[in-house]
């Protein structure tokens, strides 16, 4: 190979590795099923217990879940599906709805 083309071929992979880390750095959406333990609203925050007995705090930022929050119709002791995003170090939800509809 030529001088030019090993230069070439170096520029072509580090475009491709500079394309590949951007799209890693995107939000990607967590799937969970649990059981709502707590719901905070003061902090807007619900705590799930997931199937496998993990401890998970969730952030709820859009009005419709928290009207659900308020006025009982997703409270402690509901199985919930979840959905959600990790930003600013919080895990945000996106989706959360009863297992069982709602």
């Amino acid at each position: 190979m030529t001088r030019v083309s090993v230069v070439a071929c170096m520029f072509f992979v580090a475009f491709c590795v500079m394309i590949h880390s951007g799209s890693a750095t995107a939000e990607e959406k967590v799937s969970v099923k649990g059981v709502v333990a707590v719901v905070n609203l003061a902090k807007r925050t619900v705590l799930v217990t997931t199937l496998d007995n993990q401890d998970l705090l969730v952030t709820v930022e859009d009005d419709v879940t928290l009207a659900k929050l308020k006025d009982g119709r997703i409270s402690p002791g509901d199985q919930v599906s979840i959905k959600y995003v990790v930003r600013d170090a919080k895990n945000v939800a996106t989706y959360f709805r009863k297992a069982a509809g709602c």
